[in-house]
C-alpha cells in the first residue's frame, strides 16, 4: 500500500509540529520538513519532529545540489530517516551523497524537479542505487497549469526503485497516483492549509485505499478535472485574496450598488465628457460572460437601469464603471452588479465620442481588452490576460492559507502570534 507523505511547507516550527500531530491522527505515514521549514528552522526543524514521532518516518527535504556527503550526514544526525537531493545534479554529488547514506543508514529521494527527461534521468539514478525517485511539479510549475500525473506513468514503467509523487495533489489525484503506481504520494497545501488537516489527510489517505464514496467495483478512480475556469477561480476568491497574490496589486476604488461579486474577460470601454453612446453599443459587441469596464467621469453618469437591462439580456456578467452611473434603486431591484466610483442624477447625450476595446488607464492601472477582472465590495482587481491562470491559482492558494490561520486564531491565538511578527520584522 502507498504510504501519505505530508509536505510541511509552512515556516514556523510549532506550527508545523501541530500540523504534522493532526496530519498523523488522519492517516499520513511520513512527515516531511519542508525546505521552507529547513530554511526558517535549519536542523532543529528535523530534530524537532524527531522528538515529536519518534516512530515515524521523517523527511528531510533538503534538495541538495552540492556537498552531498556533509548535508545528508547533516539531516541524518538530526533525526532524518530520508533525505532528498535534486536529481539535476552532478553524478559525482550523487555518489557521494549515497555513501553518507549507507554510513549513516538513510535512504536518498532524488527530485526530478525541473529534469528535462525524467524517465531517463530516474533509470540512471537507480542504476546508482538512489532508492527513491519524486516525479515532482513545484508550486510556481502548478500555478501556470502544470502536474505531475502526465509523468508519473513514464516515470513508473522506467525503474523499479520507489516512486514518489508531488505537485498539488488532492483526493482525486492521489487516487489517480495510486492507481499509475506511486509508492508515495506527497500532499502538501491541501493538508497544510486545510482548517482541519487530520480531516483533510484522512480524505486522501480513503482517497488512495480506493474507500471514496462513489467509486466503482474494481475501478481506479479517474483524476477529477482540473478546475481550469478562470472565472470560476476568481468567484471563489476575494479581491483581498488576489491583490494579495499579485503581490499586493492595487485595487480600483469602485462600489457595489448592492452585496455582489463578479468576475469575467474585460471588454474595455472609453467615454468622453459623459457620452454614453460607446457604453451602450459595447454592450451589442461583448460576449456571453464578459465584464464592461468603462472609464467614465465623476460628476455625469454613462451609465443607468436600461443600460443595466441590455446588458442583463445579452448575458453580460457586470459591469465595472471608473466613473459615475444613475438609477441606483432600479439597478438594485434588477439584481445586476454593477460597480461604481459615484452615483449622481445627471446622464450625458449619445453623440458618439469614446472607443470600445481600446487600452484605458485607471488611476495608474493598465486595463485591456481580454485582461480579467474580478470585483465584490472591496472594489475591483484587474489581472493581465497573460498572467490570469497563475493569479487564480495563486489566489486560492491564498485564501487556504488565510483559512487556515482564522482557525488558530478562533483556537485563542491572535494575529500577531500566528503571524509570528516580531520575528520577521525586518532588521535594519
Amino acid at each position: 500500500m502507498a504510504n501519505l507523505q505530508v509536505a510541511l511547507d509552512v515556516l514556523e516550527l510549532e506550527r508545523a509540529v501541530q500540523i504534522a500531530k493532526e496530519a498523523v491522527e488522519g492517516g499520513a505515514d511520513w512527515i516531511e520538513a519542508g525546505t521552507p521549514l529547513i530554511k526558517s528552522e535549519g536542523m532543529n526543524a528535523i530534530r524537532a519532529l524527531r522528538t515529536a514521532f519518534s516512530q515515524r518516518v521523517i523527511v528531510a527535504d533538503m534538495k541538495i545540489a552540492d556537498a552531498g556527503a556533509i548535508e545528508v550526514e547533516m539531516a541524518a544526525k538530526a533525526g532524518a530517516s530520508v533525505v532528498t537531493l535534486l536529481a539535476s545534479c552532478d553524478d559525482a554529488t550523487i555518489e557521494d551523497a549515497l555513501r553518507s547514506a549507507h554510513r549513516y543508514g538513510v535512504r536518498l529521494m532524488a527530485d526530478l524537479l525541473g529534469v528535462e527527461n525524467p524517465a531517463e534521468r530516474a533509470s540512471r539514478l537507480e542504476e546508482m542505487g538512489v532508492p527513491i525517485v519524486v516525479v515532482h511539479v513545484g508550486i510556481d510549475q502548478q500555478m501556470v497549469g502544470k502536474e505531475p500525473l502526465s509523468v508519473l506513468k513514464e516515470v513508473r514503467e522506467a525503474v523499479e526503485c520507489d516512486v514518489a509523487v508531488a505537485g498539488g495533489l488532492d483526493e482525486a489525484g492521489a487516487a489517480m497516483a495510486v492507481s499509475l503506481g506511486a509508492d508515495i504520494i506527497i500532499v502538501g497545501s491541501h493538508i497544510i492549509r486545510s482548517p482541519e488537516p487530520r480531516l483533510s489527510a484522512q480524505s486522501v489517505k480513503q482517497a488512495m485505499e480506493g474507500q471514496m464514496e462513489g467509486q466503482m467495483e474494481g475501478q481506479p478512480l479517474r483524476r477529477a478535472a482540473r478546475k481550469d475556469n478562470i472565472v470560476d477561480m476568481l468567484l471563489s476568491v476575494s479581491t483581498p485574496n488576489l491583490s494579495d497574490a499579485l503581490h499586493r496589486a492595487p485595487c480600483l476604488h469602485v462600489r457595489p450598488l448592492f452585496p455582489c461579486k463578479t468576475a469575467g474577460r474585460v471588454l474595455t470601454v472609453q467615454t468622453w465628457g459623459g457620452d454614453w453612446a460607446k457604453a451602450v453599443e459595447a454592450i451589442d459587441m461583448a460576449e456571453k460572460g464578459d465584464v464592461l469596464v468603462i472609464k467614465g467621469e465623476d460628476d455625469v453618469a454613462v451609465w443607468g437601469e436600461l443600460a443595466t437591462l441590455s446588458a442583463m439580456n445579452r448575458g453580460l456578467a457586470g459591469v465595472v464603471v471608473y466613473g459615475a452611473i444613475r438609477d441606483v434603486e432600479e439597478i438594485r431591484r434588477l439584481g445586476f452588479p454593477v460597480f461604481a466610483k459615484k452615483f449622481v442624477a445627471s446622464a450625458g447625450e449619445p453623440k458618439g465620442f469614446g472607443e470600445v476595446g481600446v487600452e484605458l488607464n485607471l488611476a495608474g492601472q493598465r486595463v485591456r481588452t481580454g485582461d480579467f477582472v474580478l470585483a465584490d465590495e472591496n472594489g475591483a482587481v484587474i489581472v493581465p490576460r497573460e498572467r490570469a491562470y497563475e493569479a487564480a491559482r495563486r489566489a486560492l492558494e491564498v485564501k487556504k492559507l488565510e483559512s487556515r490561520l482564522k482557525e488558530e486564531i478562533e483556537r485563542g491565538s491572535t494575529l500577531s502570534q500566528v503571524a509570528q511578527l516580531l520575528r520577521w520584522e525586518k532588521r535594519r
